[in-house]
């Protein structure tokens, strides 16, 4: 047999402990080249400026090559036009040398939508300088804000004379055209986007076929319906409800974009919430559409207050003050700067310059006006500073 024997005792050699792990930064060299910053997302590097910059000054000393020396193209409008196919060949070019060609189609269409505002914005600022370059004489004196053209002739000076009535007379039939236009456009608004139906199908398909509605037929339309039915005299009341005719459709069909716009969750929530469908609307829908349709009543008497044909033929050309609707012909600004430039005097045309440019001013104006009526609330909310309470120790008192 063999004997068994006991085995010894386990000796446990201690582990080491485990080491913490470290952390070691780097460290730059101090003969390494400085960091290259690092382009912002957007800014176009050294070949975008190139191609940008460096193509319109190529394209301009080829439209001057163009113009002046190769082709009798001579004046400021054949300059533009060859400068503007020459920056779009020579962008082209210059970026089919660096990049690939989905590139070279954004840059194209980039530079034609800018030159496209580029030119949208010229011509209106040159419209409007011109303008004023052609009509800042009469502005200088002061009656011509604040006397009319009684007893005035074409040739007098620029001393005589004003345009006060035709300010007064713009105001009331502007006035008078809101008043019509402004609730049945908001209102045949929300019937065509909160009611619907079949019906407000066709009354949509009127209010786009009214949108193109010539000037002349609404003043028609007032002349024989309000003057020659209803034995109305030629007034401003007459003159107020063509304009009003005119600026139906432009505020009803931007009021119902408008209104289309807004998020039928809101209308949802409060419908949920126990709320009327008129109050919907009225608390809900309306003021969130408010800037919107500020905006379509901006368009609406922007189409209203410069109309000529509709005031001729139911207001008449007064050359005095009336500031009475019913009584009797009433002049308006658009209606004075015609009937002066009509007579060909140059102090006429000065005169209907400078009443261009008030009108001008009156419209932008009334845009701010709108503009500050539309902006949003702000609901001032003040927060209360809630401080610990002391308390006292037991005993003291206060």
């Amino acid at each position: 047999m063999t004997a068994l024997t006991s085995p010894g005792p386990v000796v446990v050699e201690p582990t080491a402990a485990p080491t913490a792990p470290r952390t070691t930064l780097p460290t730059r060299a101090a003969d390494a080249p400085p960091p290259v910053p690092r382009r912002a997302v957007g800014r176009p590097n050294a070949d975008e400026l190139f191609a940008r910059v460096g193509a319109w000054i190529a394209a301009l000393g080829a439209t001057w090559l163009i113009t002046q020396r190769f082709l009798p193209l001579s004046g400021l409008a054949w300059f533009v036009i060859v400068l503007l196919v020459a920056g779009i060949v020579m962008t082209g070019l210059l970026s089919a040398m660096s990049t690939t060609f989905v590139e070279v189609r954004d840059r194209i269409a980039g530079v034609v939508v800018t030159a496209g505002a580029v030119a949208v914005g010229l011509a209106l600022v040159s419209a409007v300088v011109f303008v004023f370059l052609r009509g800042w004489r009469p502005l200088t004196h002061l009656n011509f804000f604040t006397d009319d053209m009684a007893g005035v002739e074409p040739k007098a000076p620029f001393t005589d004379g004003g345009v006060l009535h035709a300010i007064i007379g713009s105001g009331i039939q502007l006035g008078i055209g809101l008043a019509v236009a402004l609730p049945l456009g908001i209102g045949t608004a929300v019937f065509m986007t909160e009611v619907g139906g079949r019906f407000a199908k066709v009354v949509r398909t009127v209010v786009e076929a009214m949108t193109a509605l010539p000037s002349i037929v609404a003043g028609l339309f007032i002349y024989t319906t309000v003057i020659l039915a209803a034995g109305v005299p030629r007034s401003g009341l007459a003159a107020g409800l063509a304009i009003g005719v005119m600026m139906l459709p432009i505020i009803a069909r931007a009021a119902d974009v408008v209104l289309r716009v807004v998020p039928g969750n809101l209308r949802e929530a409060s419908l949920a919430l126990g709320a009327s469908r008129w109050r919907t609307v009225w608390h809900v829908v309306l003021p969130t559409a408010r800037p919107g349709l500020a905006t379509a009543v901006i368009l609406g008497v922007a189409r209203g207050v410069g109309e000529t044909s509709p005031v001729l033929l139911t207001s008449g050309a007064a050359p005095f003050i009336t500031a009475n609707p019913v009584g009797g012909a009433m002049n308006s600004l658009p209606l004075f700067i015609y009937t002066q430039v009509r007579s060909g005097e140059p102090n006429a045309i000065g005169r209907a310059f400078g009443a261009a440019v008030v009108l001008m001013t009156l419209v932008l104006a009334l845009f701010v006006i709108a503009r500050l009526v539309a902006r949003p609330r702000r609901h001032r909310t003040r927060l209360r500073r809630f401080r610990p309470r002391r308390t006292r120790p037991h005993g003291e008192t206060a």
